[in-house]
Order: C-alpha cells, then structure tokens, then sequence
C-alpha cells in the first residue's frame, strides 16, 4: 500500500477518530473519577484534556468529511497537459464524478456498488496501467467486444467511422500556443460530439484493435499528440477513478492568469 494522499487521508481519519474515542472511552472517564476523588464531590470539574486530543476531536469530522467526498461523491485534479486540447486546456482544474462507474473503497479501490459503465465519448479519469500512482485523463472510444480502428486522422468503430467536420486552423493561446496551426475537427462518436485537434501531415500510430471484456480503448482528443491506447493497451476497468464533468477553474500564467469564460463549463 502506497503512502499517497489516499492513503495519508485514511490514515489521519483513523488516527483522529482512534485519539478521540479512545479518550471518551478511557481517558476522560479516568480524568472524571479523578477529578472526583480529588475533589470529593462528583460535580468537580474533570482534568484539561490532553491538546492531541483536543486537537484529534477539532480536525476528525474535518478529515472525515473531506475523505467521504473525495472518494465518493467527487475529486479535483489539474491538467498539466495538453493531450486533451481543446476540449480541455492546461491549467484547467476539473471535477470528477467518483460515483458514475461505481462506487468504490477508498486505498483499496474495491468496488462495493455497481451505478454504471464507461460509454463511448466519456471524459475519464483513471489510473495509468504501466504506472498506477500516476492518474491520466482521456476519452473512451471503444468499449468491451468493439473493434477500433485508426486510419487517416479518422476513428472507427466496429467498421463504422466517426463522422468528422472541418471547423478551420485551431488558434491556442498561452501554454496552448504550441498547437496553434493544427487542424481543428468537430468529431461525432456514437451520439456525442467533441472537438478534436489533427496535424495533417504529422505521422501517427494507426492500425486495428480489439477490445478485450473489462477494458476500454481511450484516446485524447489532441490526436497527434496524446500518449494514449493507441500506444500502451487498453485501461481495466478497476483502473476507472470517475468521469469528468466540470471545469471549476483555469489558471494558465502563459496567457495572463485565470481565464474566466471557462469556470464553471461543462465538459462533453
């Protein structure tokens, strides 16, 4: 078990809820009986408590609030790249759904109740298979039993491609910059429509794959520049953290600092 922030936050809900009920258990009854035979009436005030536990019983709902959320309800990450241009930008802080594909333990990552599957044009959020302390985000293209394919700039699915729309040259700003000149393509995969990036010309990993039972074929929508399926396999699904829907700030030094036209976006 890896100490990362998971884990430190379980940890530290242990340790202060342990503190506290071991005082009101132990320690405090001790305090109270002492107090008494000091004092010689059972109305004398008890013994301070200890500051650990005054500090344990302070920060405890605290620790245990921030955990149920984190792990079940919802969880901030930050994209540092641009793999997912345009639809998400660097410096773009999001919220995941921890709840859609199920609701899972904490550490263990053991799923105790079934909600949901990844669909086709899902914005994921998941543990990187060759490095699973490392969280990557990307789009589902296939789902268990289908044959994806990648041919030209354009994918397919079960021998079906995905319609695409020319929208003009892509014009990034800040960190962005650098795809500035790519192509940028309004793509439909399987009902939903997103915004992608191609750099004609730019070769590609191309080719024809099947997903296996309990896997998903990921892609970024940055399609000549995402380390995604195409080069490593495909995601398990107890690899799933949550589902992306929502920007709630952006922050790029590149471009000036907060851009505010994009807090509070959805993200399709």
């Amino acid at each position: 078990m890896s100490l990362d922030f998971p884990t430190l936050l379980v940890l530290a809900t242990f340790l202060t809820g342990g503190i506290w009920a071991l005082d009101a258990l132990l320690w405090a009854p001790k305090r109270r009986s002492l107090a008494t035979e000091e004092g010689g009436t059972a109305a004398a005030e008890p013994a301070r408590e200890p500051v650990v536990v005054e500090y344990a019983r302070s920060f405890f709902p605290v620790v245990l609030a921030v955990l149920v959320l984190r792990s079940f309800v919802v969880e901030p990450f930050r994209i540092p790249s641009g793999s997912m241009m345009p639809t998400l930008l660097v410096g773009d802080f999001i919220l995941v759904n921890k709840f859609a594909y199920g609701i899972r333990l904490p550490v263990l990552n053991s799923k105790v109740l079934e909600v949901g599957e990844p669909e086709r044009g899902d914005v994921v959020v998941f543990r990187y298979p060759q490095d699973p302390g490392v969280d990557y985000i990307k789009r589902v293209v296939g789902v268990p039993g289908d044959r994806v394919a990648y041919y030209n700039k354009t994918v397919y699915i079960n021998g079906q491609p995905a319609g695409q729309d020319s929208l003009g040259i892509y014009q990034g700003e800040g960190a962005g910059a650098v795809m500035t000149g790519a192509e940028e393509r309004m793509e439909l995969l399987d009902g939903v429509s997103h915004h992608i990036l191609v750099r004609n010309g730019q070769p590609s990993v191309e080719g024809e794959f099947v997903v296996p039972a309990g896997q998903y074929f990921v892609m970024g929508d940055n399609r000549d520049n995402s380390n995604d399926s195409r080069y490593w396999g495909t995601v398990p699904e107890e690899n799933l953290v949550g589902k992306a829907f929502l920007i709630w700030m952006n922050y790029d030094g590149e471009a000036g600092g907060v851009s505010w036209s994009r807090i509070g976006s959805g993200i399709d």
